[in-house]
């Protein structure tokens, strides 16, 4: 399966409670649901076709507490996000949760590389990651992440967590798609590639 990453980013980069004030506090952050005026039509169509491709899900343990408090809740087949989200198999990486209610949920706990490299391996579509900051960007730093769906909304937050922080190691990305929103958003699709010095020299 293909690893994808669908991140909602402030301009400045940030990733912290896009969806709702009280999604995470951490840090003193009082931002959250930045992202919610900037939704639209369009965003749902975008985010509706990805979580069609959608053959499992990988979370971190707050995006996926959060997810499961919502959507166990929407029982209709005919949303193509519920129906993934509660039939599809779900990952959660924690070393704090020892049971999940959530149908068709396992708990990664230790070691998870090596589990995430084997279902990278396992035959279907996408493996998916929606948010999950510091499971993300323990992906991105082992070079697990295949695409990347980042999507841009125009405000400005001046703090909360990134997704890229300071000290990450250098990585190219190959921009592939972009998209824009009636609302401003706008959606660049990446796909990892060589280093500019391997790609100029191979040239």
């Amino acid at each position: 399966m293909k690893l994808t990453l669908t991140t909602f980013l402030s301009l400045d980069g940030v990733m912290q409670a896009p969806g709702q004030p009280d999604e995470d506090r951490e840090g003193g952050f009082e931002l959250g649901g930045w992202q919610i005026p900037h939704g639209d039509e369009d965003m749902g169509t975008f985010i509706g076709e990805w979580f069609k491709e959608a053959d499992a899900f990988l979370f971190g343990r707050k995006t996926y507490q959060i997810f499961a408090a919502h959507w166990p809740n929407v029982i209709d087949d005919s949303d193509p996000i519920a129906a993934k989200l509660n039939n599809c198999p779900k990952y959660v990486v924690s070393e704090t949760l020892d049971t999940a209610d959530w149908a068709g949920t396992t708990i990664l706990k230790g070691d998870f590389i090596e589990e995430i490299i084997r279902l990278k391996n396992e035959p279907g579509n996408e493996l998916q990651v929606h948010g999950s900051g510091a499971l993300a960007r323990t992906l991105i730093e082992h070079g697990l992440v295949d695409e990347y769906r980042l999507m841009f909304f125009p405000v400005f937050l001046g703090k909360g967590k990134r997704l890229f922080e300071n000290g990450d190691r250098l990585a190219t990305l190959s921009l592939v798609e972009t998209k824009k929103t009636s609302a401003g958003a706008v959606v660049h699709i990446y796909r990892p590639a060589p280093p500019a010095t391997e790609a100029a020299a191979a040239a």
